[in-house]
């Protein structure tokens, strides 16, 4: 007799091998954070460890928002699948098309397709994103950065990670939209619904008991410090980093996504399905058996499986969003130290591939 899929596997559920595993990460400081895990809408696994705020003593909560890091890329793919839906942007136009100041081998060679895909060879020219006094320096100055960008490869030719790529994309959305915050805030978050995802400025996360503190790690003396409170903490995220939400508030825009929310379903198959192929070099701390980038998201096969997927890290921060197209499945992991998530998320994807 086949296995009834009317309830998950136990070792999925609370007190299986997925929540001791995550339990016994926290207990040895190795994991802080919250994490999700829901199967066809409903919950299956909530936990919490650690403290947002050490200072306050506030703990992590599955309200808390963190910084998502990189998931903020999905956002930004999404915007402009929207706009390309209303054929406002098309994939196939260059740089130059929608924005000034590029060098004329880039502005006239690099399209939307290359910047969505990693391959275009634009990034910041800083060694950190820019960070001025007011939002608009801050932006003015990280535009001014990707402006300067000596691309290392021809356009196209080979996959190569990069923030100011995707911040590029968002100046595009800006260029086409208006102000880029406006046009996520109203056409991704507030029509998702996504009552705990924003743009908060550098003031709002530390003033706020809302918001997680990111706790890095002192490469010198390995210690942990923290990095919100130190002049290191950017005034305000951007287009490829540093939008704060909550694990409930992560799966609903990943859901939203998918569904016809956020895009027609055409265009969500087209944005999430794979565009790159990636070698074992990339992500390789995370099994597979076959990995590509799509726009804004990853895409793995794994047990025969797939997973369409983002991560987002840095210094004091751990994120994954993960769904398991076609088995009702979804993940989201939020962390706020740089231990990586990875050992978390390989462990809850065997389990669920193989059940």
């Amino acid at each position: 007799m086949p296995p009834s899929t009317s309830a998950p596997p136990k070792e999925l559920r609370p007190g299986g091998e997925l929540d001791r595993f995550i339990a016994a990460r926290a207990e040895q400081d190795e994991f802080s954070g919250t994490v999700l895990l829901t199967w066809r809408g409903r919950t299956v696994l909530e936990r919490s460890y650690g403290l947002a705020d050490k200072a306050r003593d506030i703990p992590n909560r599955a309200e808390t928002r963190f910084d998502v890091a990189s998931i903020t890329k999905s956002f930004t793919a999404v915007a402009l699948a929207q706009l390309v839906e209303k054929g406002e942007v098309a994939l196939h136009e260059t740089l130059g098309t929608y924005l000034d100041g590029f060098p004329p081998g880039l502005a006239g060679t690099v399209t939307v397709h290359h910047l969505l895909t990693h391959t275009a060879g634009v990034d910041r020219t800083t060694a950190a994103p820019p960070s001025g006094d007011t939002i608009e320096e801050t932006w003015q100055a990280n535009l001014e950065a990707v402006r300067a960008t000596k691309a290392p490869f021809p356009p196209g030719s080979r996959f190569q990670y990069s923030n100011g790529g995707y911040f590029t994309l968002g100046a595009i959305v800006a260029a086409v939209a208006g102000d880029f915050y406006d046009y996520v805030r109203t056409n991704i978050i507030k029509r998702a619904k996504l009552r705990h995802t924003s743009f908060p400025t550098r003031d709002e996360v530390r003033a706020s008991r809302e918001f997680a503190h990111r706790y890095a790690t002192d490469r010198q003396t390995g210690e942990r410090y923290d990095l919100t409170m130190s002049e290191n903490m950017g005034l305000i995220g951007m287009p490829d980093h540093g939008l704060y939400s909550t694990v409930g508030d992560l799966l609903r825009f990943h859901a939203a996504t998918l569904d016809g929310t956020l895009l027609e379903r055409s265009f969500a198959e087209l944005f999430t399905g794979s565009k790159t192929a990636l070698g074992p070099d990339v992500k390789p701390t995370l099994d597979r058996q076959a990995m590509a980038y799509c726009y804004g998201f990853f895409r793995t096969v794994l047990n025969g499986r797939e997973v369409l997927w983002h991560s987002g890290s840095g210094p004091g921060m751990a994120n994954m969003l993960d769904s398991h197209p076609g088995t009702g499945w979804s993940m989201a992991i939020l962390g706020n130290y740089d231990d990586s998530v990875d050992p978390i998320v390989n462990r809850a994807r065997q389990l669920i591939t193989r059940a």
